[in-house]
């Protein structure tokens, strides 16, 4: 304690620290301990079969069912990218999250079957599995009348249509935005692209969207 009398009165102060990094390192050392854990966790994660269909499945099926409109195919792909995450779960750094190394997986898959031509990808509306109908009701807010349902259903048909016709990257930067509501940095990280390519990618997309929405009035 430092003792200083000040107007015939002792007064003690703290001792200040001999270190003054001292403060610094424990905050460092807190937050390393911390990454740690959570990369620990995420190791436990991937290690276990139960735990990613668990935690994970529905995340990437809807994903790959929006990217590839085949209720099979997109099983098959999901099932294929968690067991990928789980047999090469040595190769994870700790960079990102298990969610957006899992997308990451999931792109490169869709990408690879694309470049195969393995399946068709986006076939026509009128011959797709997946029920735009299905779709609308499931964005369409609750309350609203028949025909406002109706015009809601007739405008999301109209949108899907117009997606359909944006370029693979296009396509993946949006739905991982708007329906997955992804931040642009997992994007990035899922899509091994810097945040600029990104928001470049996106802002095409809602350009040509919006254009051809327009035209379509």
């Amino acid at each position: 304690m430092e003792q200083i009398i000040y107007a015939g009165q002792l007064t003690r102060f703290p001792e200040r620290s001999a270190n003054p990094a001292a403060t610094g390192d424990t905050v460092a050392s807190e937050a390393g301990r911390e990454k740690a854990r959570r990369f620990d966790q995420a190791l436990a994660e991937l290690g276990d079969m139960d735990v990613l269909y668990s935690s994970y499945r529905s995340r990437i099926y809807r994903y790959a069912l929006l990217s590839l409109r085949d209720p099979e195919l997109a099983e098959s792909l999901t099932h294929d990218c968690l067991l990928k995450a789980h047999n090469a779960r040595a190769q994870f750094r700790g960079d990102c999250s298990v969610a957006t190394w899992l997308t990451r997986i999931a792109t490169n898959l869709i990408r690879d079957h694309i470049r195969s031509r393995k399946m068709q990808f986006w076939k026509a509306a009128s011959n797709t599995a997946v029920d735009i109908g299905e779709i609308a009701d499931r964005m369409r807010a609750p309350g609203l009348t028949p025909e406002a349902s109706l015009l809601v259903r007739e405008r999301v048909k109209h949108l899907w249509e117009h997606v359909e016709n944006l370029s693979g990257n296009q396509r993946s930067v949006f739905l991982l935005r708007f329906v997955e509501e992804q931040e642009l940095a997992d994007i990035a990280a899922a899509m091994n692209m810097n945040i600029g390519t990104v928001k470049s990618h996106l802002h095409r997309a809602l350009s040509a969207i919006r254009v051809a929405m327009e035209k379509s009035k």
